[in-house]
């Protein structure tokens, strides 16, 4: 299997994040990728007309992408239980994902704002609506710590994915102050071997 790569996308790092725990990383190839919401890296619309990382290569010929797909696809491959079966918890797990997801879309926007954007173009409110959206997803999860307590599934998996994220690319938000619920659970989330695993491009 292959992945067209990026160390830090956090989605790359989604897929990543799941084929270790499912005992599947070792057998996927990184491939460089430079994925760019303006200079579009032709080699990745080849195979995925959207342009974007993850594009997942399965060993009979798929080509796979967004990571919900991909997250999907491990955890079939690896009869994990990341995605419950149908229920209540399913529904809430889902949704956490989509939660997860929803953080760092629009973080990736506030990043492009500060990293893609022409100086004279850039506009402050668009960056600070998207730095919203997280605040305010945050707020939900702090006051319903119960919904992350012991999960081990999809909708962790993204939050915490979305977490490592912040703190990669926006430190100065300083969340956990904020929110010490969240930081709590991140805090024991965050020690999975999974999550602490880094990977790159070989030499």
């Amino acid at each position: 299997m292959k992945i067209l790569f990026s160390p830090t996308s956090p989605y790359v790092r989604k897929c990543m994040v799941m084929a270790m725990e499912l005992g599947l990383d070792a057998q996927i190839t990184l491939l460089p990728s430079s994925a760019h919401p303006v200079n579009r890296d032709r080699n990745i619309i080849a195979a995925n007309p959207l342009g974007k990382v993850p594009t997942f290569f399965t060993d009979d010929g798929h080509v796979l992408y967004d990571s919900r797909v991909i997250c999907e696809y491990l955890n079939d491959l690896g009869q994990g239980r990341f995605f419950p079966a149908a229920g209540p918890e399913r529904w809430t797990s889902l949704t956490l994902q989509s939660l997860g997801d929803g953080m760092l879309d629009a973080a990736l926007l506030a990043r492009y704002e500060d990293v893609a954007r022409p100086e004279a173009l850039k506009w402050a409110d668009w960056r600070a609506g998207q730095l919203d959206k997280i605040d305010t997803s945050l707020q939900a999860l702090e006051v319903a710590p119960q919904t992350l307590a012991n999960r081990v599934d999809i909708g962790s998996l993204t939050i915490g994915c979305a977490l490592w994220y912040l703190d990669l690319r926006f430190p100065e938000l300083n969340w956990r102050e904020r929110y010490p619920h969240v930081a709590a659970w991140y805090a024991s989330y965050s020690q999975r071997p999974a999550m602490l695993a880094h990977w790159a491009l070989p030499a």
